[in-house]
C-alpha cells in the first residue's frame, strides 16, 4: 500500500500529463409548436403573431399553426400566414390538439379551456382585476403552465405588453378626442391644435406615467396646450425631462384641477393602479362645470376610471354624454388600431418564443429568464401568483422554489 507521499506524488504527476478536451455540452434545442388562435372575445381585434413574426419562426425550425380568419379583424389573410410558413386549420379543436404553446391575446374563454390539455403552455392576457376564481381553477385542473403577458418584464425590470400598449392608448387618445370635437361626429366644431392668430385648444392630462408621456406628446405635437397633473413629482419632473421642455405640470389638488377643468376642451384619464381601482380623481360636480361640448377620454376605465361620470362603452358606441360633455370610455383602446397593437405585440413574442426554443424548452427558458417568470401564475397546474391565491384563498406556491427543482 502507497504511502501518503507516494500517493500526492502520483497524483501530482498524473495532474500534469495530457488531458482529454473537455468540450462544453450543447443545449439541445427545442422544435417549437406554437398556435394562433382565432380570438372571439368581444371587439378583441388584434392577432399574437403577424406573418413576419411566423417567418422568422419557421425559418429558425419552429411549426406554427394558424386558425382561419385570425387576423381578419387586423387585415391580415389566411394567405398571409400560410405564405409566411404556417399551416392554417379550421376548427379550434385541431388547434389545441395539436399546439404546444397556445399564444393568444385575450384570455381564453371556458370553451377554449376545455380544448387545452396537460402540459400546454398558454400565454395571454391575465387581466387579474377581472378574473372569475373559476377561470383560475379549470386552468390549474388542466395542468397548464399559464403565462400572463401583462405581467412580462424587460431586461430593464418594464411591464413590456403593457408599457407598449399604453404608447398606443396615449397616442390614440389625443387622435380620438380630435374627432369627437370635430362636427362629424356632433362635437363643438373645434380643431384639436392650433392655428396662427387663435388661442390654441387646451388639453388636460391627468397621469404623467407612459399614457400621459404618449398624449402629451400627441397633444404637443399638434400644437394644443397641455397641462399634466400627477400625484407624483417624480413623474412630473421626469415627463419634463423627456420631453425635453417645460410644460404646465401640477400634483392633482380638487380646487386646482376643478379651476383649470372648467376651461378644457379636452381632459385625458391616465391614471393606472398598481392593484384594484383607480381613484377617482374628477368629481361629477367637476364635470358639470366643463365646458359644454368639451370630451373626456377616460384610458383608465379597464380599471375603473378616474372621473365619477364614467362608465365603459365599446367599439359599436364609444361614446355618450353627460352634463353636456361627451364621454369616450372603451376599455380596449389598442383593438381600435389592431394591425399596429399586433405589430408591438409580435416584436415582444417572437424573441420570447425563439429564447424558448433556444433554451431547449419552456422549463429550462424560465429557469434563466426572470423577466418571463414574473408573468407565471400557473406552473404544471401549481398556482403560483400571490394576489390570485389571496383572492380567491387558494394555495400558491413561490415560483423561484419550483424553479429551484429543475
Amino acid at each position: 500500500m502507497k504511502s501518503s507521499k507516494e500517493l500526492i506524488k502520483s497524483l501530482s504527476q498524473t495532474a500534469l500529463m495530457p488531458q482529454e478536451e473537455m468540450l462544453e455540452v450543447a443545449v439541445k434545442k427545442n422544435h417549437l409548436y406554437i398556435g394562433i388562435p382565432r380570438e372571439i372575445s368581444f371587439q378583441e381585434n388584434r392577432v399574437a403573431l403577424v406573418p413576419d413574426s411566423i417567418s422568422l419562426l419557421v425559418n429558425n425550425g419552429h411549426q406554427v399553426i394558424v386558425e382561419t380568419n385570425a387576423g381578419k379583424m387586423s387585415n391580415f389573410q389566411d394567405n398571409d400566414f400560410s405564405e409566411a410558413g404556417a399551416q392554417i386549420v379550421y376548427t379550434p379543436e385541431e388547434l389545441y390538439k395539436n399546439a404546444e404553446i397556445i399564444l393568444k391575446v385575450a384570455p381564453p374563454s371556458q370553451e377554449e379551456i376545455e380544448y387545452m390539455r396537460p402540459k400546454q403552455t398558454l400565454i395571454s392576457a391575465l387581466q387579474l382585476t377581472v378574473q372569475p376564481e373559476s377561470f383560475v381553477r379549470n386552468l390549474m385542473a388542466k395542468k397548464v403552465t399559464a403565462i400572463a403577458f401583462d405581467l412580462l418584464k424587460d431586461e430593464e425590470g418594464i411591464f413590456s405588453v403593457i408599457r407598449s400598449m399604453s404608447e398606443i392608448a396615449g397616442g390614440a387618445s389625443i387622435l380620438i378626442a380630435a374627432e369627437y370635437l370635430s362636427n362629424v361626429n356632433n362635437g363643438q366644431g373645434a380643431m384639436l391644435g392650433g392655428i396662427s392668430g387663435i388661442s390654441p385648444t387646451e388639453v388636460i392630462i391627468i397621469g404623467a406615467g407612459t399614457v400621459g408621456e404618449f398624449a402629451t406628446r400627441a397633444a404637443l405635437g399638434l400644437g394644443a396646450s397641455v397641462k399634466v397633473f400627477d400625484n407624483s413629482v417624480y413623474k412630473l419632473r421626469r415627463l419634463q425631462s423627456v420631453l425635453g421642455s417645460r410644460i404646465f405640470t401640477s400634483i392633482i389638488q380638487p380646487r386646482v384641477l376643478a379651476k383649470h377643468l372648467k376651461t378644457a376642451d379636452v381632459v385625458i384619464g391616465a391614471m393606472r393602479a398598481k392593484e384594484g381601482r383607480t381613484p377617482l380623481v374628477v368629481t361629477e360636480n367637476m364635470v358639470v362645470d366643463m365646458k359644454v361640448g368639451s370630451v373626456i377620454v377616460d384610458i383608465s376605465i379597464d380599471q375603473g376610471g378616474c372621473f365619477e361620470t364614467s362608465k365603459p362603452t365599446n367599439h359599436t358606441n364609444p361614446v355618450f354624454r353627460k352634463h353636456g360633455v361627451i364621454h369616450y370610455c372603451v376599455p380596449n383602446i389598442a383593438s381600435r388600431v389592431s394591425r399596429t397593437a399586433s405589430y408591438a405585440l409580435s416584436t415582444i413574442f417572437a424573441p420570447i418564443l425563439l429564447d424558448i426554443g433556444e433554451e431547449g424548452g419552456i422549463d429550462k427558458m424560465l429557469k434563466h429568464h426572470v423577466g418571463v417568470r414574473n408573468g407565471v401564475y400557473i406552473y404544471n397546474g401549481s398556482l403560483t401568483n400571490k394576489y390570485l391565491g389571496e383572492l380567491f384563498k387558494l394555495r400558491y406556491k413561490d415560483i423561484e422554489l419550483l424553479m429551484a427543482g429543475i
